[in-house]
């Protein structure tokens, strides 16, 4: 008898330890996950052959793929009446410091592990970029500048302009905040309206000419807030958002007069591939939200491109349409160095001047000061914060690194305390295309830009340097650095090792500024295009010759919305299906 007490103690004490360990599992998940209705992809049921019967598998009203700036609030939105899963390829924001905080946004950008949630993909042109592998999208990984798109916009896209103005504040009142400027965005700030960029407009989420502090998703305690918070609004019965889901393919139904959405194939985090299927439901759509880069390639993946391009690499074709992946573009961007003789706090943008000649200027500054930085930082252009260091280790030649070693020491070392003025083409007229390297949806397609391919935007990017150059030489901002009043070739100078790039330099780099702007431009990551409305999607977006597929990201842009696109992407996920 005292035996079987004991074996039943022993029995009930493994069972409480069995109970602990998956409490503390559950805890964990909670904790990473933040929300019950996010789960790894391993956690989905289905079967792993295809059926053209979806009886037995789970269904869905509307099945999004991407969890980025769009997707995250439009799975929120629609999942207030409606069936949604939302899968998305990278893991979650919540518990990755590097997402989380201001003062690791360069190191979030250098991280190039196959689990960052930054990606890193070279231009054919040589310019060195980022998308984004995570949920919440790119609001986890950029500057965390957000502005509206102004009315002109909105009547060019055909958006209800009623609609609009209610969705915005639905995103605002959630994650936007209004930054504490900075000393070095103060100074900015005064030296714009010095030198013409006027009128002065305040703190305002408009995009007005003059100059402006717009809003920020980072908070006071330089917190960031992404698209992924905004899944809280979500309904959670009606929301099933896997994590780690790399998804492959969109299956369609090619028995009627138009291909036919009607599933996607996934892979999890252990290489297992699954399907999930929409439901009858006469509304049930699939949404393409990967971004300017995923969308096209994964519209490719799933036979909907140009014929020859599917026949490169034996994709099966759905559909014939030439303008997949064409009318790609970027807003090139330049920088200009500026040294101080004191320390600047850590800023990203918060100041921005807005001129009557298509350019923007902004600024940045502090974070070669970063505690917690892995190499010397010198600014936004920086290697470490997101330029040489992000370039695949393959591409990383002795000779490469050789020479960007000698640029940082050859840079003053007052460059460790200073920061960078930018300067942004609007509307940028050149435009490129994007073509799939292989078939593999993990791999980057090859993308070219064409930046500066047409005259005008040069033009407006000397102009811009210009502009660049009398900011930093005025009194206001002298006054701030404390340092001499630079001259034009000084600054270039300084600016050209800083600006990290695949391109060759010239030796008119200082002279010329149409060679410096060709030579140094780099990206703020605000491209778009390769499925424009009229082109790939009409204007509701939805597939030209396909039934019940929808795309709702920047892809279908053909310019990038207002100083910062995030705003109006974010706000396009609230109201794209209402």
């Amino acid at each position: 008898m005292a035996a079987f007490v004991g074996a039943m103690k022993l029995f009930l004490c493994w069972l409480l330890w069995l109970n602990t360990l998956s409490s503390l599992q559950g805890a964990k998940d909670f904790y990473e996950f933040r929300y019950p209705f996010i789960k790894r992809a391993s956690s989905f049921a289905s079967s792993s052959s295809f059926s053209s019967s979806n009886t037995d598998e789970a269904s869905y009203d509307y099945i999004i793929v991407g969890g980025g700036t769009a997707g995250c609030p439009l799975a929120a939105t629609l999942s207030q009446n409606f069936s949604v899963l939302l899968l998305e390829r990278g893991g979650v924001p919540f518990s990755n410091a590097n997402v989380s905080f201001l003062r690791n946004f360069h190191i979030a950008l250098a991280d190039t592990s196959p689990t960052s949630a930054s990606q890193t993909f070279v231009s054919t042109d040589g310019v060195i970029n980022a998308r984004a592998r995570v949920l919440g999208g790119g609001t986890c990984i950029n500057a965390g500048f957000y502005t509206r798109a102004n009315s002109d916009f909105i009547r060019r896209v055909g958006w209800d302009a009623r609609l609009v103005n209610e969705s915005y504040p639905w995103i605002e009142k959630q994650i936007v905040h209004q930054p504490k400027l900075a000393g070095w965005q103060d100074a900015v700030k005064d030296s714009l309206l010095d030198v013409g960029v006027s009128p002065y407009n305040g703190f305002t989420y408009d995009h007005i000419y003059g100059t402006k502090v717009g809003g920020t998703i980072f908070d006071r305690f330089g917190r960031r807030h992404t698209a992924a918070e905004l899944l809280a609004s979500a309904k959670p019965k009606m929301l099933n958002v896997l994590v780690y889901a790399s998804v492959q393919k969109v299956l369609f139904d090619k028995t009627g007069k138009r291909p036919r959405a009607m599933a996607v194939i996934f892979k999890d985090e252990n290489g297992n591939q699954h399907q999930a299927f929409l439901t009858n439901n006469r509304r049930s759509e699939v949404i393409l939200s990967c971004g300017a880069i995923g969308t096209p390639q994964m519209l490719m993946l799933s036979g909907i491109g140009p014929k020859a391009e599917l026949k490169k690499l034996n994709i099966s074709m759905v559909l014939h349409n030439e303008f997949v992946g064409k009318g790609m573009a970027d807003n090139p961007m330049n920088s200009v160095f500026v040294p101080t003789k004191r320390p600047v706090e850590q800023s990203l943008i918060q100041t921005v001047g807005i001129t009557r000649m298509g350019v923007y200027i902004e600024a940045s500054s502090g974070f070669g000061q970063s505690k917690d930085s892995i190499h010397c930082h010198h600014g936004i252009s920086s290697a470490e914060i997101g330029q040489l260091s992000t370039i695949p280790p393959k591409q990383r030649t002795p000779e490469a690194i050789q020479a960007f070693l000698k640029r940082k020491q050859d840079l003053p070392h007052e460059a460790f305390k200073g920061g960078f003025i930018l300067e942004k083409i609007a509307r940028p007229l050149s435009t490129g295309h994007l073509n799939l390297v292989n078939t593999n949806i993990d791999d980057n397609p090859s993308v070219t830009f064409n930046y500066f391919g047409h005259p005008r935007d040069l033009q407006r990017c000397v102009h811009g340097i210009r502009t660049v150059a009398k900011v930093i030489q005025s009194d206001r901002f002298t006054n701030f650095t404390k340092c001499d009043k630079p001259t034009l070739e000084k600054l270039l100078n300084m600016s050209v090792p800083a600006n990290i790039n695949l391109i060759p330099k010239h030796t008119n780099d200082t002279k010329s500024l149409e060679q410096f702007c060709k030579d140094t431009v780099i990206t703020i990551w605000h491209y778009h295009g390769g499925c424009l409305v009229g082109k790939v999607v009409n204007p509701d977006h939805k597939v030209l010759g396909t039934t019940r597929l929808r795309i709702v990201d920047g892809s279908t842009f053909s310019e990038s919305p207002g100083t910062n696109p995030q705003g109006t992407v974010l706000m396009m996920g609230r109201q794209a299906l209402n």
